[in-house]
């Protein structure tokens, strides 16, 4: 039985019991929030009846779009016949162990095992729990440091928050824990200064170097980075940047980890981002789009040298989770797996879907307050600046990339703010005709902020 409620209904039961995340919670009560009601393709719809091209596939993750039958039968059917078991007290089931095997078919060759989680933020954490622990029982119990990267993301909880280079979670519950620290991200734009970007990239990778040098490489265990930074505004590194990031791991003997829950499955236009740079990590922390997001579910690919001697030698792992390999959720992710092979996506997305939305995309850097358009598969991100050429943000930085977003939904389409860089990544399944619709919406936001900005004596 539906409840129905007039939106002023759901808000107000919204703001008397619901907390967020990532909310001010005043600032939302005063002005209500958005009440998602259905969805279908790439559009959203609100209780206000307003439909909405969701250009960033939900929170990077409804590959397949939304209204995938398929997805809904698989999650049925599982339901009927096992709703749940643990995979604790040596018990499996045929869901996740299938889930397991097509995932080691799909990884790069070095990953044969998977661990199952509930999310990115959990993979990122059971992969802090592994390195740690391979390493103790390589003899090296002193190896603990895990170098991430400043504005990179890797989930909010504890460890998950604390890899991640977010100063304003860490300014929140003690974060970072120890053993974790940072070093600059490959963000050109912001950063590169007077050097080219291949100059540039090869700078910031050896950053890395810099820093297991100051700690001391018997006491690095890792280092973890997304091929390309999503939350952090959709940085994309030089293309000497990740070349070079291998180069250090390889020479100091270091666990590496590419957090693949954005990127994986398809979003750069290879199944995996590391496949994309071509690096061979140690491990790959996934979720969102494994799912397309119809269940929650996330996974950490193990290489064969770290489960090898986990395996081999390790005992018993004390780690893992009540929902670790879920069968309706593994179920649901092996639906949607079928359907991106059967479908064929990764290789449309990268040899007709990315290159139509470059394209049209980069037509955005001729407005006037566009300094940079840049993609990477089905990836966007505007940089906002007062003027051009330079490279200069707003005074108020946010501020402005905040009108942004708001406007962008009032012409029905969601792209998202990361201080004033707008960022899209639409579902793996839009056509070219939406790509169209997405880019004429962008440019109407484009032009009526750009007006509200020159009235108000800022651009």
């Amino acid at each position: 039985m539906t409840t129905t409620h007039t939106t002023a209904e759901w808000q107000a039961l919204d703001a008397a019991h619901y907390l967020h995340p990532f909310t001010d919670h005043k600032s939302l009560a005063a002005r209500g929030t958005r009440v998602i009601t259905h969805a279908e393709g790439v559009y959203l719809h609100d209780s206000e009846g307003h439909r909405i091209l969701d250009g960033m596939s939900g929170l990077w993750c409804v590959a397949l779009g939304y209204g995938r039958r398929e997805l809904a039968e698989a999650a049925y059917r599982q339901m009927q016949e096992l709703p749940y078991y643990n995979s604790f007290f040596q018990c499996a089931n045929p869901p996740a162990i299938e889930l397991a095997d097509r995932l080691a078919r799909l990884s790069p060759p070095q990953f044969q095992h998977a661990f199952f989680t509930g999310s990115g933020s959990e993979s990122n954490d059971t992969m802090v729990r592994m390195v740690r622990r391979y390493w103790e029982l390589r003899g090296q119990p002193e190896r603990q440091v895990i170098i991430s990267r400043w504005n990179g993301y890797h989930g909010s909880t504890m460890a998950g928050a604390s890899l991640g280079g977010m100063k304003a979670m860490h300014s929140q519950g003690g974060l970072p824990i120890p053993g974790i620290v940072h070093i600059g991200q490959p963000y050109w734009f912001e950063c590169g200064g007077d050097l080219d970007p291949d100059e540039f990239g090869l700078k910031a990778a050896r950053e890395l170097e810099q820093k297991i040098l100051e700690i001391g490489p018997d006491k690095v265990a890792a280092f973890i980075g997304e091929p390309v930074q999503g939350a952090g505004g959709v940085i994309i590194p030089p293309r000497t940047y990740w070349p070079e990031v291998q180069r250090i791991v390889d020479r100091y003997g270091i666990l590496f980890a590419s957090d693949e829950v954005i990127c994986g499955f398809g979003r750069t236009g290879e199944w995996f981002g590391c496949e994309h740079f071509g690096t061979r990590p140690d491990f790959m922390t996934l979720a969102k789009a494994i799912t397309s997001g119809y269940q929650p579910l996330g996974a950490l690919m193990v290489a064969d040298r770290v489960a090898q001697v986990l395996v081999g030698e390790g005992g018993e792992f004390f780690h893992g989770f009540t929902y670790s390999g879920h069968p309706v959720a593994a179920a649901v992710a092996n639906a949607n797996l079928e359907i991106l092979e059967r479908e064929r996506i990764v290789e449309r997305v990268r040899t007709e879907i990315a290159p139509y939305w470059a394209a049209r995309w980069r037509e955005l850097a001729d407005h006037p307050l566009v300094g940079e358009a840049r993609t990477l598969g089905l990836f966007g991100a505007l940089e906002l600046v007062p003027r051009k050429p330079s490279r200069a943000f707003f005074p108020e930085r946010g501020a402005v990339g905040t009108r942004c977003r708001d406007l962008s939904v009032k012409n029905g389409l969601v792209m998202r703010a990361v201080w004033d860089t707008m960022i899209a990544a639409p579902p793996l399944v839009i056509t070219p005709a939406e790509i169209d619709e997405l880019v004429s919406k962008a440019v109407q936001t484009l032009d009526q902020l750009h007006q509200e900005l020159r009235r108000d004596g800022l651009a």
